[in-house]
């Protein structure tokens, strides 16, 4: 037997990271693989009628083993990897994914939990229970379980298809990414680029044993260029070759993969009893309906659109005044917009860094949290760790109750992956009377400290830090019976709500002044830098969600309506832009051909929801100011109605108790600065 399927005799129950040597894990994931086999027998082979006791609870508890194991793995995987490791986890995702399909198209568990589903209204089931039966029901349903053999046949198919069509479709974006490079070797051409920038560009010529500089369409080559560079045919150059990634006619062209899968989801929609892709995602949304998202995203476009008008006139006047600019382009967008934003507001990351301390910006979150919530954080060294630089702690409430158990990993080294994020060792659930408390991670990549300075944040990163900390929050505080319903289990466009409202603490004087001291001579950020910081916030924000807006409605063109009839990529899209537009069309360029967010990531019919959780997040923290950002009441609701469920009820419910009212676009409206 594995270390790794036992029962974990550490404290608390954590995992016994030390003990684990890479060769267990491929056993282990087969042992548990076998044990969820043998639970979902035992559960089909079950010779009773079926019930909510005998056929769903121990279809929600069945592989907890093998779960323990996976959270184990795929977090080390992200934040501690190596090449043996990633070999592993190859083999491991077919061996889930061979398992996952085992389960959604095991017709006799299907039939069992059928059965149950179908008697739902005399089964006296509260909230809960009737939301674990729904969400079981629909993992079987909306993976094909109720079409006949043929149709789950097709639906197996298509499928495999766009499988393959979004694999490719990455694919030829990445090899048109690396095909581009701009080769400078005049340095005047490198005019207004910062140090950094100019540095990173000239190592990789030199990589290539080429002279001068090398920039490329990858983001900290590019935008860098983008913005600084005061060479504006070069900035062209760059930014055509960006805008025609993939829609150059050549083998890397995607226009008639993005065709395809757009036609092959809306042929899965239909075959699964959906009118469009977008019927199909929106059903498990907050969002519900196609509808509802076109009324949202043409309701803030409405608003916005003013805004972007008037801060494009100001940005073509401006360009003008400083260098004869006749007609502005996309390639000038940035550069003008930095060159106004430093007049305007002569704030940036180097005058700000001094006060952001890392170690002091994570105390502030704990303390913003124990002012709300009643939370303590205490550094612990007796809980195992995957490295020396994780800082683990416990976390207790008022009345010394364990929360839950806290993992902070703050900086890069080579086996971990860029970004920040938020997860899970170990859910919470209530299973025989027992309140299991759940293992929660923060992993970000910050500025390691020097021997002459500590880590310092830029402002983007004390965000970024409050951000995670909020969804970690969502996992800490989570109080639910089921372990597929607990913390962030919940709807795509309600999980950012409880981490973009943290970020709302950043920006207010008296959450400032608790962490945000000089390192060296411990003084409070100057009240002026919180103005600028304040004001520049909303800087260009009506362009911004203009551009935003025009990407979440291309979204549901694709895939909220009939696509088969679309033959012609770029007409489509220049007549989707067409009530966006404020900058001339480029003829060699198309977005679609490399929108990953939605041909390959999770985001097709769901683009949208970036912008409506930031309508919850405003609408939510306005109740805060309202009442006092630090008003315990307003927080206890927070807590108890959004905190705690995870995605025990529709989120809507849970809003409307916490809020006592739908949320109101007019909140993020003036926080924008666009009423």
């Amino acid at each position: 037997m594995s270390i790794l399927t036992q029962y974990f005799s550490t404290k608390h129950n954590t995992a016994p990271f030390s003990q684990i040597k890479i060769e267990d894990y491929l056993p282990a994931f087969q042992e548990g693989i076998a044990l969820a086999k043998a639970e979902i027998d035992a559960i089909v082979n079950n010779p009773e009628t079926p019930t909510f006791e005998n056929t769903i609870l121990p279809l929600e508890y069945s592989g907890d083993t093998l779960d323990r194991i996976s959270n184990i793995f795929f977090n080390l995987n992200s934040a501690e990897t190596n090449d043996e490791m990633q070999k592993i986890a190859q083999e491991v995702s077919l061996l889930l994914s061979e398992f996952g399909n085992d389960i959604t198209l095991n017709a006799a568990l299907f039939s069992k939990v059928k059965t149950v589903y179908d008697q739902k209204e005399s089964l006296n089931l509260n909230p809960e229970q009737t939301t674990l039966l729904d969400k079981q029901y629909k993992s079987f349903s909306r993976n094909g379980a109720n079409l006949a053999e043929d149709k789950k046949e097709q639906l197996r198919e298509i499928d495999k298809e766009l499988s393959r069509l979004s694999l490719q479709f990455g694919e030829n974006v990445l090899a048109e990414t690396n095909a581009f490079e701009l080769h400078l070797t005049n340095e005047s051409d490198l005019a207004g680029l910062p140090e950094g920038t100019i540095e990173a560009a000239r190592l990789l010529a030199k990589s290539q044993e080429k002279k001068g500089w090398i920039f490329t369409l990858d983001h900290p080559s590019y935008l860098p260029f983008l913005t600084y560079a005061d060479n504006r045919e070069l900035r062209k150059k760059m930014a055509i070759a960006f805008g025609a990634k993939a829609f150059q006619g050549n083998e890397y062209d995607n226009q008639e993969n993005v065709l395809k899968i757009a036609k092959l989801r809306f042929e899965r929609a239909n075959l699964l009893g959906y009118k469009t892709h977008a019927h199909f995602v929106l059903e498990e949304r907050m969002a519900e309906s196609p509808e509802k998202v076109f009324t949202f995203l043409n309701d803030l476009l409405a608003k916005a659109k003013p805004a972007a008008q008037k801060e494009f006139a100001e940005l073509t006047a401006f360009a003008k005044d400083l260098d004869g600019i006749e007609e502005l382009e996309k390639w000038d967008s940035a550069y003008y917009s930095e060159k106004l934003k430093q007049q305007l507001f002569n704030l940036d990351d180097e005058k700000l860094k001094p006060y952001f301390q890392l170690e002091k910006v994570l105390n502030g979150a704990f303390t913003v949290a124990k002012k709300l919530y009643g939370l303590t954080f205490t550094e612990v060294f007796d809980i195992d760790k995957y490295h020396d630089e994780v800082t683990t702690y416990e976390v207790t409430d008022a009345q010394n109750n364990l929360v839950s158990i806290f993992y902070a990993d703050f900086f890069p080294r080579k086996g971990k992956r860029n970004g920040a994020w938020m997860t899970s060792f170990k859910s919470q659930y209530i299973k025989d009377s027992v309140n299991e408390r759940p293992h929660i991670s923060n992993v970000c990549n910050f500025t390691k400290p020097t021997e002459t300075k500590p880590s310092l944040l830029t402002f983007n990163e004390v965000t970024t830090l409050f951000h995670e900390f909020g969804h970690g929050l969502h996992g800490m505080l989570a109080n639910t019976t089921y372990p597929s319903l607990s913390g962030t289990s919940v709807f795509w466009d309600f999980v950012e709500l409880p981490s973009q409202i943290m970020e709302n603490w950043c920006y207010e004087s008296e959450a400032l002044a608790l962490f945000a001291n000089h390192y060296e001579t411990n003084e409070i950020i100057p009240i002026e830098y919180v103005q600028k910081i304040k004001e520049s916030a909303s800087f260009q924000e009506g362009l911004a969600t203009l551009r935003q807006l025009s990407f979440g409605l291309l979204d549901m063109a694709w895939h909220g309506q009939d696509p088969t009839g679309i033959t012609d990529l770029k007409a489509f899209e220049t007549k989707q832009f067409a009530n966006t537009k404020l900058y001339p069309d480029v003829k060699e360029n198309a977005m679609s051909t490399a929108f990953s967010h939605i041909f390959q990531g999770g985001y097709s019919s769901g683009y949208y929801s970036y912008k409506w959780a930031e309508v919850l997040d405003a609408d939510a923290f306005e109740y805060f100011r309202e009442e006092g950002i630090f008003n315990t009441e307003v927080a206890t609701k927070f807590k108890d109605n959004v905190l705690s469920k995870g995605g025990t009820e529709h989120p809507m419910l849970l809003y409307k108790r916490f809020r006592g009212q739908e949320p109101k676009p007019e909140a993020l409206l003036k926080r924008a600065g666009l009423l």
